[in-house]
């Protein structure tokens, strides 16, 4: 009676675990779904932060005149669009999206 009973246990307990890997495999917990909105500043920081990349040890003002143009538009868009509308949150998610995705692996 008491191995019926441990084989149960041991039966419930795999099919549990089996479940909870299926479970976790079907269902991704780390992928952010971002709104249309983040998803946009998204690209916004991605483009701001590639700049940074080539210059990465320059003032603004000793950047190439387009490449100042296109920086101060997109801070201004990322002010606007993103930092005024999403709450912190939001903001830092996709900071730290962008580091951890960019090619240098900083």
């Amino acid at each position: 009676m008491t191995s019926v009973f441990l084989l149960a246990i041991g039966i419930g307990l795999a099919t549990l675990l089996l479940a909870s890997a299926i479970f976790q495999f079907l269902i991704p917990t780390n992928d952010p779904i971002l709104s249309p909105q983040e998803k946009k500043c998204q690209q916004i920081a991605n483009e701001g932060y590639r700049l940074h990349e080539i210059y990465p040890d320059s003032n603004p003002d000793e950047l190439p005149n387009d490449d100042f143009k296109r920086l101060m538009y997109l801070d201004e868009l990322w002010i606007k669009e993103c930092v005024s509308v999403l709450p912190a949150d939001s903001i830092f998610d996709i900071i730290n999206n962008v580091e951890r995705n960019s090619p240098s692996g900083e």
